[in-house]
Formats: C-alpha cells, sequence, structure tokens
C-alpha cells in the first residue's frame, strides 16, 4: 500500500519521465528540440495521472491482467484528456486519425499497446525503483521538495491556463506572481503567452487544422444554450442525468435482485433516498464520453460501453475497498471474472445499457429535462446539487464510522458520535446489506 507522499513522488517521476519521453521523440522525428509539456515545467501531467491511477487500482494485477488493466486505464485517461482539452480550449493537441484502429483521433490501438506496456514495466521494475530514490532523501527533505513541487506546479498551470485562454481580467495579478517567481517585468505576460503560443504550435501543429471547425460548433451551441435549460450534454444536463440515472439504478438494482434472489433488498449507494452513485456516476461519464458517438451504430455503441462499463466497475470496486474498507459486490463465482471485481457477463450487460441508454432513453429524458422553465431549472439544480453533496457526505462518514466500530475505535469526536447515534451498524446493515467487511 503506497502513502500519499509516495503518490506524489510517482505522479511527478512519471509526469518528469513523460515530458522526457516526449520531448525526446518529437526531437528525433523532427531533428530538433520541442518542447511536449503542456505546462511551462518539464512535466507531462498525463503521464503522472495514468501512472498514479495505475499503481492506486492495479497493485493487485499480475501478468496478462497486469498489462490489460494497464491499456485500459490508460486508454480511458487518455480518451477523456482528449476530449477534456477540447471542452476547454476548443483545440486537439494530438491526433491519431492516420492510424489503423483509432477511435476519434485521440486514442488508437498501437499507443493503447505501447499504455499496456509502459505501465506493466512501470509496476513491476519503475515503481520499485523510484520509491528506493525517493527514501534515500531524508524524511524532512522529502516531503519539502514534494511540497515545492505542488506549489510550482499549481502556479504552472494556473499561469498557463489563463494566458493560454486569454480570458483573464486581472492580468495584472498574474504578472505580480511571476515577478515574485521569476523577477521578470511588468510585460512577463505577452513574453509568456508568445512563447507558449509558439510552442504549443511547434509541438501540435495537427490541432491548427480543426480549431476553425470546433469553434464553429461551439457558437452554435452557446446560442441554442442561451434560450433551452440544460441544451446538448452541458453542465445542468451532466447533473440531472447523474440523479436520474442514480434514482433508476436503484430501483433497476432492487427488483433484479427481487427477481434473481427472491428478496427485497436495499441497492442504495447512500443513506438519504434510493440512490445507487454508481449508476448515475456510470450514466452521466457514459453520456458524456459517447454523446458525440449517439448516432453510430448499435454494435459501435455496445463495444464501447462494454469496455468503458468494465473499467468503470473495476475502479469502483477497487475505490470502495480502499477508502472504505468493504466490497460491495463480488463476482467471484461468476465465471470469466477478474478478482471478484468485473466478469464477462456484466460487462456485456454494461454494453446493452450503453446501446439501450443512448438509443432509446437518453433522447426521451433528455427532452423532458430541456422542457424545464430555464429560470426554474437552474435553482432546482443547484439544491439538488447541495442535498446530493450533504448526502454523499453524511454516507461517507457513516461508512467510516462503521470501519472504525469493526476496528474498535471509540467515538472522541462529536461527528462519531452522531454517527453512532444516527447510523449504526443495524441501520447501516438495512442499508448496505452486501457490504462486506475487507480484513
Amino acid at each position: 500500500m503506497y502513502t500519499g507522499y509516495e503518490l506524489l513522488w510517482l505522479f511527478f517521476s512519471a509526469s518528469f519521465l513523460g515530458w522526457v519521453l516526449e520531448t525526446a521523440s518529437a526531437a528525433l522525428s523532427r531533428r530538433k528540440f520541442t518542447n511536449r509539456g503542456i505546462v511551462n515545467a518539464p512535466f507531462c501531467i498525463i503521464y503522472g495521472v495514468a501512472l498514479t491511477v495505475i499503481t492506486v487500482f492495479c497493485q493487485e494485477l499480475q501478468g496478462f491482467w497486469l498489462f490489460a488493466e494497464c491499456m485500459i486505464l490508460a486508454t480511458v485517461i487518455e480518451w477523456v484528456a482528449g476530449h477534456m482539452i477540447e471542452r476547454m480550449y476548443h483545440e486537439r493537441w494530438w491526433d491519431y486519425s492516420n492510424r489503423k484502429w483509432n477511435l476519434d483521433g485521440y486514442i488508437c490501438l498501437s499507443a493503447s499497446v505501447l499504455w499496456g506496456a509502459l505501465g506493466a514495466v512501470m509496476m513491476r521494475w519503475g515503481n520499485p525503483l523510484l520509491e528506493d530514490i525517493y527514501h534515500l532523501l531524508p524524511y524532512t527533505v522529502g516531503r519539502i521538495v514534494l511540497w515545492v513541487l505542488v506549489g510550482v506546479l499549481a502556479l504552472d498551470m494556473a499561469a498557463t491556463l489563463i494566458i493560454l485562454s486569454g480570458r483573464s481580467r486581472r492580468m495584472e495579478q498574474w504578472e505580480a506572481v511571476d515577478s515574485w517567481l521569476t523577477g521578470i517585468s511588468s510585460n512577463l505576460e505577452r513574453k509568456i503567452y508568445g512563447w507558449i503560443d509558439r510552442r504549443i504550435r511547434r509541438a501540435y501543429p495537427e490541432k491548427e487544422g480543426k480549431r476553425a471547425e470546433i469553434l464553429a460548433e461551439k457558437a452554435e451551441r452557446d446560442e441554442m444554450a442561451s434560450t433551452v435549460f440544460a441544451y446538448g450534454c452541458g453542465f445542468y444536463k451532466i447533473v440531472w442525468l447523474f440523479l436520474i440515472g442514480a434514482f433508476l439504478g436503484d430501483i433497476v438494482e432492487t427488483i433484479f435482485c427481487r427477481i434473481t434472489g427472491g428478496v427485497w433488498m436495499s441497492r442504495s449507494s447512500v443513506v438519504w433516498g434510493p440512490f445507487s452513485v454508481v449508476w448515475g456516476l456510470g450514466i452521466a461519464g457514459a453520456t458524456m464520453l459517447l454523446y458525440r458517438y449517439r448516432d453510430r451504430s448499435d454494435r459501435y455503441i455496445f463495444m464501447a460501453g462494454t469496455f468503458l462499463g468494465g473499467a468503470y466497475e473495476y475502479l469502483c470496486s477497487v475505490f470502495s475497498e480502499i477508502v472504505f474498507g468493504k466490497v460491495f459486490w463480488d463476482y467471484s463465482d461468476i465465471p470469466f471474472n477478474l478478482g471478484g471485481r468485473i466478469n464477462l457477463l456484466y460487462c456485456f450487460f454494461w454494453g446493452i445499457a450503453a446501446v439501450v441508454w443512448l438509443k432509446l432513453l437518453y433522447p426521451v429524458i433528455s427532452g423532458w429535462i430541456e422542457k424545464i422553465p430555464m429560470k426554474i431549472g437552474k435553482i432546482l439544480t443547484r439544491i439538488l446539487i447541495v442535498f446530493m453533496c450533504c448526502n454523499m457526505i453524511v454516507s461517507i462518514m457513516a461508512l467510516v464510522r462503521s470501519d472504525q466500530r469493526a476496528h474498535d475505535v471509540k467515538a472522541t469526536y462529536s461527528w462519531q458520535q452522531t454517527m453512532d447515534e444516527r447510523f449504526d451498524d443495524a441501520r447501516l446493515q438495512r442499508i448496505y446489506p452486501n457490504a462486506l467487511k475487507v480484513e
């Protein structure tokens, strides 16, 4: 089990090594030096994020399954990162469209295989080596170095995002920050902007060809969004889809347990109301990722849903075990399972659910949401967000306190006493009847 400081060290180490790899690759192909980092510092943070996620969620895997899960997780991260960059900056910073077996130009089979191999190599040999290097540093020095790196990266990312977006009306404040860090004069913003722009144009020339098309589509979406509540696949639509998906998911699972097991049991993820957070996040996330592919064939959506649903369910299983010390489902008795966390049959169910959702349910539900009056919809959305945030926070506190009680931790703080009074073991057993303690 890795500590938070060790994970931070792995993140920065992988970000730097990824930057070196990308820079060297670009330099070899172009016969000159090219900085491939998104921020000013020598970091390619997508490598850091990928290695951190792989390290947390793949510790128990070996051999082929380690390679496969590294490939899946890294591919999903690359795909999500590509879409996030496009939504934020209206640009493409890499494009695999000229390679075989690509998806929307953001991921391709050859890159995914390389991701899987790199992830497996790092888990097998790279991580232990980086850990040994980190532990060679004195305790205090190591932590000071990490906090300095966190601060520098935070400022670097903030300045880069603001300069790239060009939307800040308080640029002089960022010039003051830059002056504090670098001692350069008040014209630093113009120079940094010019340098960043030239660097990104050199490193990612393919993004320019898509910019006009993307901006035109954005202008059309913005015009419709000003008159129709939750138009398209924006923030308000995703919030409502999360809530509706969480409710429908709980109902479906409850009925499924009744049919297959002959008993009625709670399938809720939270202490207040019939809401399954896993389903809510799954539907909201699937909609965000697959929205632009909703007109593709059923087979295409089925394969994408199977792939994404399996990866998502695996991550949720590992996350709940690490954070809460409990396993909320176990497929060990079902053939073709992976560590009891996922199985092939239920992955196919995710694929079927993706088709049913995008082709049948989403158009109807989306139409209902968009009929809500603009003002009422925004107010109601904020109320529901506050309610669900409080609901999830209290649920987390109740589960954490339940794990503490299992380890004979006395209630010394007021929140612990409140959880003991309102959410004792008997009540939590009714809410989470399938939760199993992990020893």
